[in-house]
């Protein structure tokens, strides 16, 4: 693989893949610019030595062209956090397009539409990928939230630049973290998991189990594990289709000695409106019509000694509803627990959308030793895989 070190890439158009799939609110404002700031760095490189920058990305899940998810709404933000001019064209293959970057002179950052309007661009279509590495003389992976997808910006692509495609600034500092956890990482080493949906995080776990000393699974996740546990949840989510699996993974962890935390006790609601009621359960005792919202008092002391006591932590996902202000408290506090930590010299690095989100809610996020733009990415490369993304450029031009 090459890294960006002292290339020139003098009169020549750069094909970048970078992350923008910033989270949005209503009025399709950026909430959140982190990723958009961590491409600054690749981008910034390649106009001082000389080149000009393709962008290419994503922004949400379009089926088909959704015009509320064009770039077109954010080209400011984007251009206020690269700090430098933004270029944009409403496609992102074809023959406006082509002619549109034949058109640039070395310094100019144009941003093609969003690549998810096409199915191709998921479907990871060479044809697909063929058109869009006529857009440039080289290619730079920075995309690292997305190197886990077989897609055509970030696997297919790379074989039409068998000599010519790197690894950005950012996905090459999020590689060094892996290696940091897994290779050097001081023992023991936690994650911590929370989020929604076991279903998105249920393999991960079951080959985290062999990478990682201890887990915390909470948030809604946490459910299907007690459920499978024999446990009374109420109306709290759960994937019944799932709770074989999650035994399994419970049966794996004993027989390998590796401890894998619930909460103990969860503030429930009876409802998502505002005006639910509160009650404080036993998590495995919760009544019928309620749904289980945060952790509660003594399951953050619990997790508390349990981060304490680790000297590498990873936390990807929230404890709880944190987005209702009611249901904040459990992620609120968890923050606090690891800056403590962070304090105390243990090695903190947050990943995913919605920790991210939870940390800068709740205060500042610049003392995380790392903060990575990619969960998913970034769990998959814990549990010991090699990413797509990442393979696809190795020296010799295979994706194998």
């Amino acid at each position: 693989m090459f890294f960006l070190t002292n290339q020139s890439f003098t009169n020549k158009k750069v094909l970048i893949r970078v992350d923008l799939n910033v989270p949005l609110d209503e009025n399709m404002s950026v909430t959140d610019s982190t990723r958009i700031s961590a491409c600054k760095e690749t981008v910034d490189f390649v106009i001082n030595s000389g080149g000009a920058c393709v962008l290419i990305a994503h922004l949400g899940r379009p089926k088909g062209k959704e015009t509320t998810l064009s770039f077109s709404h954010i080209l400011k933000d984007i251009s206020k956090c690269l700090g430098r001019q933004v270029y944009f064209i409403n496609d992102c293959i074809g023959e406006s397009v082509e002619q549109r970057v034949s058109q640039m002179n070395s310094g100019d950052v144009l941003l093609l539409e969003n690549l998810r309007f096409y199915k191709e661009e998921t479907n990871g279509e060479e044809g697909f990928a063929k058109k869009l590495s006529r857009l440039g003389d080289s290619y730079i992976n920075d995309a690292f939230g997305t190197s886990h997808r077989k897609h055509a910006s970030t696997y297919t692509i790379a074989k039409y630049f068998p000599n010519k495609k790197y690894a950005g600034k950012l996905l090459q500092k999020e590689l060094i973290v892996i290696d940091k956890i897994l290779d050097k990482g001081k023992k023991p080493i936690l994650a911590i998991l929370g989020g929604a949906k076991v279903s998105s995080k249920l393999q991960i776990i079951n080959n985290l189990i062999e990478q990682v000393d201890k887990i915390i699974i909470a948030g809604g996740m946490a459910f299907t594990f007690i459920k499978a546990n024999g446990g009374e949840i109420g109306d709290s989510i759960c994937e019944p289709s799932l709770i074989p699996q999650a035994k399994s993974i419970l049966e794996k962890a004993k027989r390998l000695n590796k401890q894998i935390y619930f909460p103990e006790d969860v503030l429930a609601g009876n409802d998502f409106n505002k005006s639910t009621e509160e009650k404080v359960f036993h998590i495995s005792n919760i009544e019928n019509g309620w749904m289980g919202m945060d952790i509660s008092t003594k399951t953050i002391a619990v997790f508390e000694k349990v981060i304490m006591s680790s000297n590498t932590i990873f936390w990807n996902g929230p404890m709880g509803v944190f987005e209702k202000e009611k249901f904040s408290e459990g992620t609120r506090q968890i923050c606090k627990v690891l800056k403590k930590a962070k304090d105390k010299r243990k090695y903190v690095i947050v990943g995913g959308g919605d920790s991210i989100a939870g940390l800068k809610n709740f205060g500042n996020a610049d003392w995380v030793n790392y903060i990575s733009t990619g969960g998913g990415a970034m769990l998959e490369c814990l549990e010991g895989k090699k990413l797509p993304g990442v393979k696809a450029l190795n020296k010799n031009g295979k994706n194998k």
